[in-house]
């Protein structure tokens, strides 16, 4: 078998090769497929999707902005709710008011 050489710029191509498939894999598990997927998601879920601490969604809960549903000691929200929120919560331009 005949010996190979391997340069740095072939190890730049694995290196960027490697890295594109790890952020498609990446996007595939955390990405927009999977939430649209999911009916019911955790507290977790939904303060990294509003990006959130644990307290300002307590406080959403109470005053019955955010609907929740509890099972067994665990909160569980409509995914579809969430996405209400955030579309009820846009602002128009100035300009096309």
């Amino acid at each position: 078998m005949p010996t190979q050489i391997v340069t740095t710029d072939d190890l730049q191509i694995l290196k960027n090769e490697l890295v594109s498939e790890f952020k498609a894999l990446l996007k595939e598990i955390s990405g927009t497929t999977e939430k649209k997927e999911t009916k019911w998601i955790k507290s977790p879920q939904v303060r990294r999707i509003l990006n959130i601490s644990p307290g300002s969604l307590q406080h959403l809960r109470i005053t019955g902005i955010i609907p929740y549903t509890k099972m067994g000691g665990t909160l569980y929200y409509d995914y579809d709710d969430i996405q209400k929120i955030l579309t009820d919560g846009k602002t128009k331009p100035k300009g096309l008011l």
